[in-house]
């Protein structure tokens, strides 16, 4: 369902833009960087995060890793990562697969500022297997994501 999902939201937002399957899982971020042929940095990582009773995602270089402060900074309470049967069942998307398209229902989408490090990021499209490349501009855009800036960026 979440495959399909995520090439409705595709069909209808950006025809343009295919989802691309890989037969070796892309579930982590090494996984996906060999899966599709890219530096880990490109993976765009979808995170999901409790704080207080709002649930959001932050998209994030696959190499970034969040900064517990800079979140709490952002936005006023301390992150609690979603469980795994959790975050299947708020985003319609099983864990590896996760990404802010094609959402279950609609949930606050952030990326991170260091997507912007790259010219096209690799996000999951819904499945283990599955991934579309895109512009961090164009993915903020079609998703209505607010930049910010709350990890810490590797190199």
């Amino acid at each position: 369902m979440s495959l399909q999902s995520v090439r409705a939201f595709f069909a209808e937002k950006a025809p343009d833009i295919s989802v691309i399957e890989s037969p070796i899982s892309s579930a982590t971020v090494p996984l996906a960087a060999k899966a599709y042929g890219v530096e880990p940095g490109r993976i765009a990582k979808t995170l999901s995060l409790r704080i207080g009773e709002r649930v959001i995602l932050i998209v994030a270089a696959g190499t970034s890793r969040m900064d517990n402060k800079k979140v709490k900074a952002a936005f006023g309470g301390k992150p609690k990562m979603l469980g795994l049967e959790e975050v299947a069942e708020i985003t319609g998307h099983e864990v590896g697969g996760v990404c802010p398209f094609g959402l279950k229902s609609p949930l606050p989408i952030y990326c991170d500022v260091s997507l912007k490090a790259f010219d096209v990021v690799v996000p999951a499209a819904g499945w283990t297997h599955s991934a579309v490349r895109i512009t961090p501009e164009r993915m903020a855009e079609l998703t209505a994501a607010e930049w910010v800036d709350v990890c810490e960026h590797r190199p």
